[in-house]
């Protein structure tokens, strides 16, 4: 059954439950949203914009246009027939207007039911906007979905403990991102159980994070009651590895590897 932009909305934001929380295998083009869609048990698809970037020969931090953020994000959306979370980075703009105004377009002109949206000013992850401009970027953006008419997943981004900064405030942020019209909290820099469950205790709502080696397995992370992980690009860090992997292997006149032979169209 084909669901419209709206039911797509809301089934992403059902889909954001404590304690069952939503796996978002992070896809950067058509067939690989393709691919990771017909995965058994696959609900929703995420984008992550380094790997966007990357595959492009780009920089990330807004290496592409706005222009070219949504025609990226509607290949992918109109690629599947999942609710599709993009990486909108900051917005592509500097002004709460032009956030609005960008993610009322990326909303009509891709498809999208859901962003990330970031709370750095540049890259690495520091510095960041001071709480108030955050949080005011985090209503811009719900402005935009409100002017669309429909209801934006925005999983708004804390940076601070990544980089470098203080619990209490990166506590504080969460929750003025909440305040401001943030759906869920896309909290980094929780890297251990103790951080997880204190960010659970004192986060006014739900709380997503990115799953890698050496952090909460995704089983304790449900048992917790985190309501989404992604992967960002380490999706695409894997994809490279089997391939650079497989190259290698092939050069040294190795066996054909199984995967050579599967099968993909879009």
């Amino acid at each position: 059954m084909t669901l419209s932009q709206l039911q797509k909305a809301e089934l992403l934001n059902a889909l954001h439950v404590p304690g069952e929380p939503l796996i978002v295998t992070n896809v950067w083009d058509a067939i690989t949203a393709k691919i990771v869609s017909e995965a058994p048990g696959v609900k929703a698809l995420a984008t992550a914009s380094h790997s966007i970037s990357n595959v492009r020969g780009l920089q990330d931090g807004e290496g592409l246009t706005v222009d070219e953020a949504i025609i990226a994000a509607g290949i992918i959306a109109h690629a599947v027939d999942l609710p599709v979370s993009a990486d909108f980075e900051k917005g592509y703009s500097d002004s709460e207007a032009g956030i609005t105004r960008n993610v009322r377009r990326l909303i009509e002109e891709s498809g999208i039911v859901g962003i990330n949206i970031e709370d750095s000013i540049g890259a690495p992850k520091a510095p960041q906007y001071d709480i108030a401009t955050a949080a005011a970027r985090v209503a811009a953006a719900r402005a935009g979905a409100d002017q669309s008419g429909i209801p934006l997943v925005i999983n708004a981004r804390v940076d601070t403990l990544a980089g470098g900064g203080d619990w209490d405030e990166a506590v504080a942020r969460a929750n003025a991102y909440l305040g401001a019209g943030a759906d869920v909290i896309f909290f980094l820099g929780l890297t251990d159980e103790d951080k997880v469950q204190r960010a659970l205790e004192q986060v006014n709502g739900r709380i997503s994070v990115i799953g890698a080696p050496g952090l909460v397995p995704l089983a304790r992370l449900a048992e917790l009651g985190i309501s989404r992980v992604s992967f960002g690009p380490g999706t695409l860090g894997l994809t490279l590895a089997a391939l650079q992997n497989a190259a290698t292997n092939l050069t040294a006149l190795g066996e054909y590897p199984a995967e050579l032979g599967f099968k993909f169209e879009l």
